[in-house]
C-alpha cells in the first residue's frame, strides 16, 4: 500500500462498507452516530461504491498494521445539505487508492467565459512539470455526477509537485495561480510537496514575499506553523 496523504481517495471493499455503516448508525455510541440525513447519504455512497477522502489522522498511518483505524470523510452534495461527513475504517478494508480528477477534466462544468483561461492555466501548470487535481465541490461533482457546484463555488486545486520539494518551482506555480485570478472564478488550494508537506498557495506567496515569517504546513497527522527552511529546499 502506498503512503497515505491528505486529499487522497480510497475505495473500500464490501465488508469495510458494512462496518462503516454499522458503526455510523450504532445506538451504543450516540456521540458517534450520524443523523438520518447523513446516514442516507452514506448509504448511497456505499451502494454506488464511491470513494472516501483521507482526512487528518490521529497519527501517521503510513505503514501501520492492517487493522489500523483510518480517518475518512466525504462532502455531501446539495441533496444532503452539503454537510461534511466523517467516518473511520480499518486500513485492511481499503481496496484501492486514487486521486481526485485532473484539473482539465472539469472544463465542461465551468462557465463558458472561464473555459479558455482555465485551459491556459492547465497548460501552464503542465509546462512547469506539476500535476493538478481538483478537490472540493468541483472535484466531488466530477467524481459522482451529483450537484455540488453553485454560483459561489471556488475551485480547489491540489498541485502535486512530484519531485523533491523546491522553492523555485513552488514560486512559479504560485505566480501562475495568482495571475489566473483574472478568471471569473476564485482559485484556492494547496501546493503538495513530495515529502508529505502541503501549504496553501496564497500563504506561500505571503511567506516568500516576507509578509509573514512562518507558514502553516499541513501533514497527514498535524498542521503547524513552521519555517519553510526546515522542509523545502531553496534551489
Amino acid at each position: 500500500m502506498k503512503p497515505l496523504r491528505r486529499h487522497q481517495l480510497v475505495w473500500l471493499d464490501e465488508y469495510a462498507w458494512f462496518r462503516v455503516l454499522a458503526g455510523a448508525s450504532s445506538s451504543h455510541d450516540p456521540a458517534q452516530a450520524l443523523a438520518a440525513e447523513a446516514m442516507d447519504c452514506l448509504a448511497h455512497w456505499a451502494q454506488q461504491r464511491w470513494p472516501l477522502v483521507v482526512t487528518r489522522q490521529a497519527c501517521e498511518v503510513v505503514a501501520g498494521p492492517p487493522d489500523a483505524v483510518l480517518g475518512l470523510g466525504l462532502a455531501a452534495p446539495a441533496q444532503w445539505g452539503r454537510q461534511s461527513i466523517r467516518v473511520s475504517a480499518s486500513l485492511f478494508g481499503v481496496a484501492r487508492q486514487g486521486d481526485f480528477p485532473l484539473a482539465d477534466t472539469i472544463m465542461p462544468a465551468l462557465p463558458a467565459a472561464a473555459q479558455a483561461g482555465w485551459a491556459a492555466l492547465c497548460d501552464g501548470l503542465a509546462s512547469l512539470g506539476v500535476v493538478a487535481h481538483v478537490y472540493g465541490s468541483y472535484g466531488w461533482q466530477q467524481l459522482t455526477g451529483m450537484a455540488y457546484v453553485h454560483a459561489g463555488s471556488d475551485i480547489d486545486l491540489l498541485i502535486d509537485m512530484k519531485a523533491a520539494a523546491q522553492a523555485a518551482q513552488a514560486d512559479q506555480v504560485a505566480a501562475l495561480l495568482q495571475a489566473a485570478q483574472s478568471l471569473p472564478l476564485r482559485i484556492d488550494g494547496e501546493l503538495a510537496f513530495a515529502n508529505g508537506a502541503a501549504v496553501a498557495w496564497r500563504e506561500w506567496l505571503r511567506f516568500r514575499s516576507g509578509q509573514v515569517g512562518q507558514i502553516l504546513v499541513k501533514r497527514l497527522a498535524l498542521a503547524r506553523l513552521e519555517d519553510a527552511a526546515t522542509w523545502v529546499t531553496t534551489a
